[in-house]
């Protein structure tokens, strides 16, 4: 009834009910209901204006059909072609005859082709004024398809172009709240697609970019620069030849007029770009040479303002050149055959150090484009046959007496270096002999630093020359600055001896180097051990910081890393027992050794050298190590004849010394793999427990607990490992008061968890104990934390419960710092900690709710503390999730700015100025009381506090104008007096917010 009826509105509902069906059901139809539904539907066409939107629909139910009969596809499309006014249509109907185009072109593609161009001109047809973004990104896509799939495009291939290049460059801002989502970069890619798609629209396309490029808007220049590099990668000598000094033109002036970084970028890799393309074109005999004319354009307009380093074009000049010298080896020898003797030249004529380093600069930039192209033969080479010049103007540079010109120079030598044949053996001698005087001699520290720098990267490539010419130098400067430190205590000593100690580590990059290095640096320790100068500790934290450096340059290689390993942890735990051993037997000798300073510079270096290990040879070197700490074995030991036994974990006062050296056990056991087996394990867990609630050295009892919770967190799980992590203590502590057969290596965990909640719980209570007691809660609470442990909850729930502990509340709520913070030494990924995803955040989630409670309740003499514990909380949550919480927590930061504790100011301080950044809305909120908070604390008496609240008030100018406007006045009348500050980087930042508001 509907479909045969006279009112076109009833016959349109009709229709719509008809093609909703068979958008649900197409892939059910035969073949002959296709064609019939095809016909009838072809027919409707040609109705009433109101149904063909419904008619669209019901043919693009059928384009799905896999069973669509040869030709109908043809016929479709040729009658939306002749019957349909496309861009007449609403958005939607649109839309829908792009789908049936798309639809057809990826199924029956070669009946399409088969209409010849008369396809492409109905499509062109089709598309002709389209303006939604929704339909262009498809109608795009649709030309692309076109051109890419070889359809014919006739005598149509201008009309095509003109129907895409109209929307260039894409001018289109998406409207607030965009359900659709299409940014301006959507549509400009898409597009830069279709131009970029064939070498065909180039007689219609160069002359639209250059044109564009001449405009005064920004955008168009990026665009058109952007869509001409995309073109190059298709186009030939042909398609540019016309245009070519046209676009050089173009890309000259702006390179030399621009102040926008942007485009200049765009320029020279539009450049770059050309002159790759003229590169690859294949020439017929006959033909003329389209690169070498380009290129002698470029050298024509650039080459002579290489001659006034002093001038404003001579950088951009250089950038044009390298752009087109970078894009091919051909290009390359023809620039630098140019340039390269006129910059050498050029260095000779200018005496001025800024105006050679200038120089130097950019004849830096023209070799590190020869590591492009790796090995050249040397009749191919230009720079080759400049090899005696260019060292010599190098060698030069590094002699200057301006630190920038040699630190362009020790640039170049490491490049000069890294080119394959480039250097003789005599070069590379000189080449060590002023890297070894730049690094230890020469005054400036960046010369020095850059030298071993440069050291370190040459040294892989040279090793035979790094190994017999600077190892010795430097090992025989080590020595001689030694022996005159001892006739002289002068401070230019200490230097030479420091610059010595950091080159040797820069140079060790090499394994057979490192074997070079290694014992020099062990035996430079032994002697400092043997000492008894006052400077004795800071020359052992310098090598244990040249020691670390080595080990890391070691960890990527299995030889080197084994090498070093072996041959610096015995050594080291030699040394320290026999130091804590003659402490013991009261003799003076190697008593710098044991200094907490320069054990916990060892620290890191028995960590690096552990990390790495395979699991193989950990569990090699740990049944040595253990049984040490344990029995007292030292025979794996170097020199292991010591005047008594070492007991690290007996009674005893004269053992004090010893017992410090449990800090070079965690440093070995907690950077092991997870998966090496520790032996004697439950007993060593059993002495560090007990070492670190009753050691009275907060140093060692410290470290105890650090290497306990270190293992406890890489434990295997026990029972408690299915208790939910939010049950009550009680439950905990029932499940504790149950005997636990020691069995599994889960239920000795779950064994010593209680022996430690054990010792803890009296040592809090009272006694002279009661920090070391709070340090190993600290530490035993944030291994839990990280691997997600059930007693974590109800550990933290103890130290929210110290808060309100007038001795131990500050220190306890400084361990909410501890818990979140990633710790240097132990507990992180780097030494195979079992560290969760997320745990700050389930922290938070946990326990900020309790922080915020236990502040209402608590008495006016703790509240600084839950503060404290909050902020601390809050400063290393990601601001991500602190913005989603921040509405309910502001309040409680600004109390916290009123807080006398210069650590909770500076804490909450640090918090809110990324928030202002983040959540300027929320903030603005609170405007008066954030800037009343900000300039009170501008005249904090701590320098800390004060920078961070002018950073703050400085961050208030991200919020909205019309809120702040109204404390313009009152704001940059309150930074005058920082302004005044005695300290210059409170002058600083007091500058730079008072010129911002």
């Amino acid at each position: 009834f509907c479909l045969e009826n006279t009112d076109p509105r009833t016959r349109g509902r009709g229709i719509q009910l008809l093609s909703e069906v068979l958008l649900q059901c197409y892939s059910l139809l035969q073949e002959k209901e296709v064609l019939h539904l095809v016909l009838f539907y072809e027919s409707r066409l040609q109705d009433h204006h109101l149904v063909i939107p419904s008619v669209l629909q019901g043919l693009r139910a059928l384009s799905m059909c896999e069973v669509l009969s040869p030709g109908l596809a043809v016929s479709v499309l040729k009658a939306i072609f002749q019957e349909v006014h496309v861009q007449s249509l609403l958005q939607l109907g649109r839309h829908t005859v792009y789908s049936i185009i798309t639809n057809f072109m990826s199924t029956r593609e070669e009946e399409l082709k088969g209409l010849g161009a008369d396809f492409t001109f109905g499509f062109i047809q089709v598309m002709d004024g389209e303006k939604d973004p929704r339909n262009l990104l498809v109608a795009f896509q649709i030309v692309r398809d076109i051109i890419t799939k070889d359809y014919a495009l006739g005598p149509f291939v201008e009309e095509l172009f003109e129907v895409t290049s109209c929307y260039f460059p894409v001018d289109f801002t998406p409207p607030p709240n965009d359900p659709h989502g299409i940014q301006r970069e959507d549509l400009i890619l898409s597009l830069r697609a279709v131009l970029a798609s064939t070498p065909q629209f180039a007689e219609f396309l160069l002359p639209l970019l250059i044109e564009k490029l001449d405009s005064e808007l920004q955008s168009a220049k990026l665009d058109s620069l952007q869509t001409l590099t995309a073109c190059c990668a298709i186009y030939g000598q042909k398609e540019l030849q016309e245009f070519l000094p046209s676009l050089w033109s173009s890309l000259r002036r702006e390179v030399f007029q621009t102040a926008s970084e942007k485009i200049e970028t765009e320029c020279l890799t539009a450049l770059h770009a050309l002159s790759a393309c003229l590169s690859r074109s294949v020439l017929s005999s006959d033909a003329e040479d389209l690169l070498d004319s380009f290129l002698n354009s470029i050298l024509q307009d650039c080459r002579h303002h290489l001659c006034e380093p002093d001038m404003k074009l001579v950088w951009p000049s250089a950038k044009l050149l390298q752009a087109a010298a970078g894009a091919s080896l051909r290009t390359y020898h023809c620039v630098t055959s140019s340039v390269l003797p006129l910059l050498l030249e050029q260095y000779t004529k200018h005496p001025q150090s800024s105006q050679r380093r200038t120089i130097l600069e950019m004849l830096l930039g023209f070799l590190e484009l020869q590591q492009k192209w790796g090995h050249v033969e040397e009749d191919e080479s230009t720079l080759l046959s400049l090899q005696a010049p260019v060292c010599s103007v190098v060698f030069s540079a590094l002699t200057d007496p301006s630190v920038q010109l040699q630190l362009v120079g020790i640039k170049a030598l490491t490049l000069l270096g890294s080119l394959q044949g480039f250097l003789s053996s005599s070069d590379l001698e000189l080449v060590v002999d002023h890297l070894i005087r730049l690094a230890l001699h020469e005054e400036d520290s960046q010369s020095s630093e850059a030298a071993m720098e440069a050291s370190g990267s040459l040294a892989p490539i040279y090793p035979k020359v790094f190994s017999g010419r600077m190892i010795p130098r430097l090992e025989k400067e080590l020595q001689s600055g030694r022996a005159e430190k001892g006739a002289e205590s002068s401070h230019s000593h200490c230097s030479l001896q420091q610059r010595c100690l950091q080159a040797l580590a820069a140079v060790s990059t090499h394994t057979s180097i490192v074997r070079e290095t290694v014992p020099v640096l062990l035996q430079h320790l032994q002697n400092v051990q043997k000492g008894s100068e006052a400077r004795n500790t800071q020359d052992m934290v310098s090598v244990c910081q040249s020691l670390h450096r080595v080990a890391i340059q070691c960890q990527q290689d299995a030889e080197g890393c084994w090498y070093f390993h072996q041959t610096v942890v015995p050594c080291l735990l030699a040394m320290a027992v026999q130091a804590a051993m003659q402490e013991s037997t009261h003799l003076l000798l190697g008593k710098a050794l044991l200094e907490e300073e320069v054990l916990a510079a060892m620290v890191p270096v028995i960590s690096a050298a552990t990390t790495h290990l395979s699991s193989e040879l950990a569990a090699q070197s740990v049944s040595h190590v253990v049984p040490l700490f344990l029995d007292g074995e030292v025979s794996f030991l170097p020199q292991n004849s010591f005047p008594c036994s070492f007991q690290p974990f007996g009674d005893g006062e004269c053992l004090e010394a010893q017992r410090r050296l449990v800090a070079l056990l965690m440093a070995f056991v907690c950077s092991l793999p997870r998966n090496v087996a520790i032996p004697q394990q439950e007993w060593l867990l059993r002495e560090l427990l007990a070492l670190s609630c009753s050691c009275r050295c907060p140093f060692t009892a410290t470290t105890a607990a650090k290497c306990f919770a270190g293992l406890v967190n890489k434990h295997p799980a026990g029972k408690w490992a299915g208790v939910d992590a939010m049950g009550p203590c009680s439950l905990l502590a029932e499940r504790m008061s149950q005997p636990v057969p020691s069995v599994s290596p889960g239920q000795q965990l779950d064994e010593i968890l209680q022996l430690a909640v054990n010792r803890m719980e009296p040592g809090l209570a009272e006694g002279p104990c009661r920090m070391q007691a709070l340090t190993l809660l600290l530490w035993v609470t944030k291994a839990l934390v990280l691997r997600y442990h059930p007693l974590s909850s109800c550990l933290t729930d103890k130290l929210l419960g110290l808060l309100g502990d007038t001795e131990l509340g500050p220190a306890a709520a400084d361990g909410f710092s501890l818990l979140m913070a990633e710790s240097p030494d132990v507990l992180h990924k780097g030494c195979h900690a079992d560290v969760r995803i997320m745990f700050r955040q389930r922290f938070f989630t946990d326990n900020v709710p309790k922080l915020v409670q236990g502040f209402h309740g608590a008495g006016p003499d703790v509240k600084a503390n839950y503060l404290k514990g909050l902020s601390h909380v809050l400063n290393h949550l990601p601001k991500p999730v602190l913005v989603t919480e921040l509405p309910t927590l502001l309040s409680l930061l600004l109390e916290a700015l009123s807080c006398s504790d210069r650590v909770v100011q500076l804490s909450t301080l640090s918090c809110l100025q990324p928030l202002l950044l983040e959540a300027p809305q929320i903030m603005s909120l609170h405007v008066d009381t954030l800037v009343t908070k900000f300039l009170s604390l501008t005249s904090s008496p701590t320098m800390a506090v004060r920078i961070a609240a002018l950073r703050c008030a400085h961050a208030l100018t991200c919020l909205p104008t019309p809120v702040l406007l109204p404390y313009k006045a009152r704001v940059i009348r309150a930074l005058a007096k920082p302004l005044d500050d005695k300290k210059r980087l409170v002058r600083k930042e007091a500058v730079a917010a008072r010129g911002e508001w």
